[in-house]
């Protein structure tokens, strides 16, 4: 028998406790900016797409979306 992980619940709109509506700010990228990623480590942005970064780690490009918690703009 499997276990799963615990499912996130559902907020119900009738709900009398307050659910966090708090905007996700996500940082501002520009092309050279030095960045740090969670499972890549340290880089540089290369490019900019309409939702993605492409970033440099070493000798490999790697493309990242943007709203990724994985990156930090250093």
């Amino acid at each position: 028998m499997s276990t799963r992980p615990p499912s996130k619940r559902a907020h119900l709109q009738n709900s009398p406790f307050n659910r966090d509506t708090k905007p996700v700010e996500h940082p501002t990228f520009a092309v050279g900016d030095r960045v740090s990623h969670d499972r890549h480590g340290l880089g540089s942005v290369v490019k900019l797409d309409d939702d993605r970064v492409v970033v440099r780690f070493g000798d490999q490009h790697v493309s990242v979306a943007r709203s990724s918690p994985k990156i930090h703009l250093l």
